[in-house]
Order: C-alpha cells, then structure tokens, then sequence
C-alpha cells in the first residue's frame, strides 16, 4: 500500500495523470453514492418499487427506526416501503451531507447523514434526518445494495 501510494504521488509530482486504478477507484465512490441518490429520486417521483429497488440485491438485510427486527429480503423491504406509502406521506426531498465511502475490492461502505424533508397525509412538512450506513457489493459490474443501517438523528436544540 505504501509503495502505491508514493508510486501515486511521484506520478502527480512529475506532472503526470492519475493512475487508472485511482480513477476506477474515484469512478466507484462516485456511483455508490449515485445508485442511492438514484434510490431516493425514484421514492420522491413515486416510481414503482421494482423501479425504487432497482439498485437492492435479492438478499438485502436492514435494520430501521420503524421496525424492531432485521429486514430480510428485497421482496420484505419492498413490502414494508410500500404499506408505508399507504399513509399518504410523501417525500420531498432526500439527499446524503458527510458523505464517505470506503472500498474493500468489490464491497463498497458508505456512511453519511441523511437530510430529508417529509410531508405527512395532513400537509405538514418535517424534517427527516438519519446516520445511515451502506453496504453495497459490486455484481456483474454495478453496485448493489445488500445491508443499510438507518438510524433517526434529531436536531438537537
């Protein structure tokens, strides 16, 4: 590791490009947060779910603020997001502040706070703020999400 990494800045300081792997890398980070970008996007224009999950692998687990066990299942997790949309709440925006994302070859980590804002079927608006961790795995060429970690954060006063 220490050798890529000075092998990296002697590149740099010579003037040269960055090295292909450290874009590749870059180019990861970049789509792990796009494919839960893309996630939330589908869920604020009330795209079907099949649309919603398109980047959640078959085999996804979750643990959330609204349920006191494990999720297990893409088909439970898809169960469970659509009984919620019963309600008539809506959301109206979402999006990831401090993102980081960490690469483990093919498994992508990425932890952030989520900022939201959520109407309720009344017609008031709230905020909607969580520490969430994802965990995707690289299949067949994109990044799937396979375990998500949702926890609530209230501003505190």
């Amino acid at each position: 590791m220490r050798i890529a990494t000075m092998m990296i800045a002697a590149t740099m300081l010579a003037g040269g490009a960055v090295p292909a792997m450290a874009q590749d890398r870059a180019a990861d980070k970049k789509a792990v947060m796009e494919a839960a970008r893309a996630q939330w996007q589908a869920g604020i224009q009330q795209a079907p779910m099949a649309e919603q999950y398109a980047t959640v692998a078959d085999d996804y687990t979750e643990f959330n603020a609204t349920s006191p066990a494990l999720i297990r299942g893409k088909p439970r997790a898809m169960a469970l997001t659509s009984a919620y949309d019963q309600g008539g709440g809506a959301t109206l925006f979402g999006d990831m502040e401090n993102a980081h994302v960490q690469l483990y070859g093919d498994t992508a980590i990425l932890s952030y706070n989520y900022v939201g804002v959520q109407r309720d079927r009344e017609g008031n608006v709230e905020p909607q703020n969580a520490k969430s961790t994802r965990v995707y795995v690289k299949m067949d060429g994109e990044w799937k999400l396979v375990h998500a970690n949702f926890q609530p954060a209230p501003i505190m006063e």
